[in-house]
């Protein structure tokens, strides 16, 4: 086992770096401008309104919190049946969800951030969602909206390369690409940032889970994808904003 190049991947385990860190010179504590709380996005581009997602939760989750916890687990097999819009919005509100802008640089929203900062953009490569064409969107947390960034008749088998081949990506009626805007962080926590980026997209692959089992769906989470292919399809710069995180959903299969 080579000990050291083991020791260096796990530094990004540990908090030892804040040691190293200069607070008084991050961005935040300088007054420079914090990046903006979500990405641009083109006017032209066509925007979906969704039904009101907490209250989308509510009404179509069958079964409580404590429950959906204990059953729980990763389901890579799906049925044909799609998504109604409305059981989209509710997962979309469940991981990222704004529940209150508290000033111009913070956004509290249905998943813990490191001091708020939710470095993170929410892309689909949608298959299966009744009304919607297949292809490539985004969603606009602020304003609780869907943007049409592509169609395209064949993006789960896009999908499904940028992720290995991995076959239930193929079958999901949607897969949600989480990419993260590394400098939304940076700003605030300098070389410390990345560690909380990480385990920022455990809070949310987490919440994508007791949401969609609470609506009688299932997740598989994905930690191993091609990267360069991921942001091809989902139109990131793969430096500034890249895929950090994937997670396919689609009906259960009935038993019997």
């Amino acid at each position: 086992m080579d000990a050291k190049r083991f020791a260096d991947n796990r530094f990004l385990l540990k908090d030892t770096i804040r040691q190293q860190v200069d607070f008084s010179q991050t961005g935040q504590a300088q007054h420079r401008p914090a990046p903006p709380m979500q990405q641009d996005c083109a006017p032209s581009l066509y925007r979906i309104s969704l039904p009101d997602g907490q209250a989308a939760l509510t009404r179509l989750a069958v079964m409580p919190v404590a429950t959906a916890i204990a059953l729980r687990e990763s389901v890579r097999s799906y049925s044909d049946a799609p998504l109604s819009l409305e059981e989209l919005s509710g997962l979309l509100w469940a991981v990222q969800g704004v529940r209150r802008v508290a000033g111009p640089t913070t956004a509290l929203r249905t998943v813990p951030s490191a001091g708020a900062r939710h470095s993170f953009e929410t892309y689909l490569a949608l298959s299966r969602v009744a009304g919607l064409p297949a292809g490539i969107y985004r969603y606009l947390p602020f304003g609780h909206e869907l943007v049409q960034i592509k169609t395209s008749s064949d993006v789960a088998l896009k999908a499904s390369e940028a992720c290995l081949r991995q076959g239930c990506v193929a079958r999901a009626a949607v897969s949600f690409f989480w990419t993260t805007v590394p400098a939304r962080m940076e700003w605030r926590y300098d070389l410390a940032a990345h560690k909380v980026i990480a385990l920022d997209a455990g809070h949310v692959g987490q919440n994508l889970y007791l949401a969609a089992e609470a609506m009688g769906m299932g997740v598989c989470a994905i930690a191993g994808y091609d990267e360069e292919k991921g942001d091809a399809l989902v139109g990131v710069d793969g430096e500034e904003e890249f895929t950090i995180y994937i997670a396919t959903v689609g009906k259960k299969k009935k038993i019997g």
